[in-house]
């Protein structure tokens, strides 16, 4: 029997020391250690993908928390369906005992885990619409009160119009122009539209 350990944070930035230390406790090698920093909307994780190839009959894995599985309410079931029926790999959710597949192998045992554990995936999965849910009314609230969302576009440089006249005199490229602006193609173009704009007003 091989132990592992399944990690996951959503973001980059997102650290997983708690996660961590709950493996070291149950004196899971580092190497059986499988972290993935990704969304949990999906099973589509390289770290998760690769642990499952590894998992066999009889191994263990354990998770923290049934949310750092995954969050989606029917993925998470038909992952655990695979996990410990298809591969009869047993799964221990530290901080919910009664989601430990190696105990309560009877049908009244299964019946409990089972339950739970479609509570729990509906918890998940629920919580994650109500944060997306307030995400895009904080969105739209930010947007009726004429706050620009996304990061500040790059203001041109004092001499932008003198490199348009040169661009538009094809003496210089549009690469050399984006080069020398620091802009991308995109926010040249708006800058350029701005441009045109201010000067048809005079």
């Amino acid at each position: 029997m091989c132990v592992y350990g399944y990690v996951r944070v959503s973001t980059a930035d997102q650290h997983e020391d708690r996660q961590l230390l709950a493996m070291q406790e149950k004196q899971i090698a580092d190497s059986n250690i499988y972290i993935d920093k990704q969304s949990g909307k999906d099973f589509d994780r390289p770290q998760y993908r690769r642990l499952v190839r590894k998992l066999k009959k009889g191994d263990l894995l354990y998770v923290l928390s049934i949310d750092r599985l995954g969050r989606n309410y029917e993925e998470i079931l038909k992952q655990w369906q695979v996990l410990t029926k298809d591969l009869g790999t047993d799964i221990c959710v530290i901080d919910m005992p009664i989601l430990d597949t190696r105990n309560g192998k009877d049908l009244m045992g299964t019946f409990i885990a089972d339950l739970v554990l479609q509570i729990l995936s509906f918890v998940a999965q629920n919580e994650r619409e109500n944060i997306r849910r307030r995400q895009a009314e904080g969105i739209a609230a930010a947007r009726l009160k004429g706050v620009r969302l996304g990061r500040p576009m790059k203001a041109p440089p004092p001499d932008f119009p003198s490199m348009v006249r040169q661009w538009e005199g094809h003496q210089i490229t549009l690469p050399e122009l984006l080069s020398r602006c620091g802009m991308s193609e995109s926010t040249f173009f708006r800058r350029l539209r701005d441009l045109r704009r201010a000067q048809t007003q005079f």
